[in-house]
């Protein structure tokens, strides 16, 4: 039986959401009338659950690989979960705190900021439209913690991949990373609710514009990059979009041949 629906994964920032962190009113179109059409839709993305909870809400959407694929809803049900090792987030915690480099702690519903205030971690929560959080020194104790933001440069970031194999760094800002288990990505993610919904990898279609697509792209059988993204990340590409502001989403899909 030839497979007509397919399973088609966003990205958010950058990809669904323009730069003013708002989701073009085209691609809301598209997205909506995707699932009216009967293909299935899913959030990928490296932010918190509760960080996308309102553009999941308004896209009318039930299932999404979080945390870069350490947290994975289905319809609504946990299917995955994936915590950082307390081991190895402690000894990062104390590495970075010696080094001077801000640590965002994330759970499934909070973040906790190492510091009271850090004018990095203002700078790139702020590009996503978060506020700074708030410091809590007992925040790692009591939850589990999916991803962490470290904030040093590119520079900076070699120690930290040369101390801690236990763990992935994935760069989404000249001033920051997010941290995750090592051998995580979003690839990882997508696939387990694949699986859950019945999708083969070439009935998957992704789209993103960072690094921490580049295994989500090649898991999809048709993988679809924003024009913003890095050159990386274009070359692996099944296709190159136009950017979320000039109606890239509503684009790609039609190139795709789903709309």
């Amino acid at each position: 039986m030839i497979q007509t629906k397919k399973l088609i994964f966003f990205d958010i920032d950058g990809t669904l959401l323009d730069r003013h962190n708002r989701i073009p009113a085209s691609a809301k179109q598209a997205v909506l009338a995707l699932q009216e059409n009967g293909h299935m839709v899913a959030l990928a993305s490296g932010r918190s659950p509760f960080m996308l909870e309102q553009i999941r809400l308004e896209l009318g959407l039930e299932s999404y690989v979080s945390f870069n694929g350490q947290y994975v809803m289905h319809q609504g049900e946990l299917i995955h979960s994936n915590p950082i090792c307390s081991d190895a987030l402690n000894q990062l915690s104390a590495f970075a705190s010696l080094s001077g480099h801000p640590l965002v702690y994330l759970d499934r519903s909070q973040m906790s900021c190492s510091q009271e205030y850090h004018p990095h971690v203002d700078l790139c929560l702020t590009s996503l439209g978060v506020a700074h959080p708030r410091y809590e020194k007992q925040f790692c104790e009591t939850r589990l913690i999916y991803q962490t933001m470290l904030f040093c440069t590119e520079e900076e970031e070699a120690s930290y991949r040369e101390k801690f194999c236990d763990l992935k760094f994935v760069r989404w800002h000249p001033l920051s990373m997010d941290v995750l288990p090592a051998g995580g990505s979003k690839a990882e993610g997508i696939s387990i609710l694949a699986d859950r919904m019945g999708f083969t990898p070439e009935h998957v279609y992704a789209f993103g514009d960072n690094f921490n697509d580049i295994e989500m792209f090649r898991y999809a059988g048709c993988s679809i990059a924003m024009g913003n993204a890095p050159h990386s990340l274009q070359q692996i590409a099944s296709h190159v979009t136009a950017n979320a502001e000039q109606d890239g989403i509503l684009h790609g899909l039609k190139w795709a041949g789903l709309l």
